[in-house]
């Protein structure tokens, strides 16, 4: 899970239930969640920073709200422990991103709370990059979607897809664009075309463009002066390992056949 610190100040607090429906222990039964946030059954809630979710068992058995996944198991972030028909677990969410969570008990239980600060969200940026460790949740505030960040290294350049039909007639996109996926100054190409028309705001770790766009713009390119690692730390360590390792055959070969 990858989550991004953001100030508080600007946000009201709510708290919204989740609840835990009779039968959830069975994993034949047509719902394990039931969500009063919009009704959903899926066990997936958006929320903004600084929300709560409290789960509430209304079964007759004892379940947990564990952080994590079943095949990848619990990730520490939070755990309310077995608690039993008619108790609750609650948990205040400070960091934006995805929470995935499950029963320890029964695993086949899962859901998701995604905390946003009220911004759209373009997902897993960079995750295909590299060795994968890398990777962002980018912001974003637009009349239309962006629906894929592709990462050029020798560039250092990101291409957004720009999809959907505008929602107002206001064309400016806010992006903000955390400075350890990309960093200025910055050249932005749409559709092919230089423009000028942009502004770059620095705020601590992100950089905040707004960029004056149309109704029909399709790709947006941003280029920079640094991108996002293509190797994490743990490819230097075995590219590392492995040189070592061909030093030291190397030599033992040479000695075994000197006379």
């Amino acid at each position: 899970m990858f989550s991004v610190p953001f100030s508080t100040d600007v946000f009201a607090q709510t708290s919204y239930s989740v609840n835990i429906p009779t039968g959830a222990a069975n994993p034949g039964a047509p719902y394990f969640w039931q969500s009063e946030k919009g009704g959903s059954t899926t066990g997936i809630v958006e929320i903004l920073i600084e929300d709560s979710i409290v789960w509430r068992n209304a079964d007759t058995a004892p379940h947990t709200v564990t952080s994590g996944t079943a095949i990848e198991g619990p990730d520490e972030i939070f755990d309310s422990g077995l608690f039993g028909p008619g108790k609750s677990f609650s948990y205040k969410f400070e960091a934006i991103g995805h929470y995935p969570y499950f029963c320890l008990v029964h695993p086949w239980m899962e859901g998701t709370i995604i905390v946003t600060s009220g911004y759209s969200i373009l997902p897993n940026v960079g995750k295909h990059v590299g060795d994968a460790s890398i990777f962002f949740y980018i912001e974003y505030d637009f009349n239309r979607l962006l629906s894929t960040a592709t990462i050029n290294e020798e560039q250092k350049s990101i291409t957004f897809e720009i999809i959907g039909d505008a929602k107002t007639n206001n064309h400016e996109l806010e992006l903000r664009l955390p400075s350890e996926l990309i960093d200025g100054p910055f050249v932005i190409w749409v559709d092919g075309k230089t423009i000028s028309d942009f502004e770059n705001v620095k705020e601590e770790d992100l950089n905040v463009l707004f960029v004056s766009l149309h109704s029909d713009s399709k790709l947006l390119t941003i280029v920079g002066t640094s991108i996002v690692p293509e190797f994490g730390p743990m490819v230097f360590t075995i590219l590392g390992i492995s040189v070592v390792s061909m030093i030291v055959l190397n030599q033992r070969f040479k000695s075994r056949i000197s006379f």
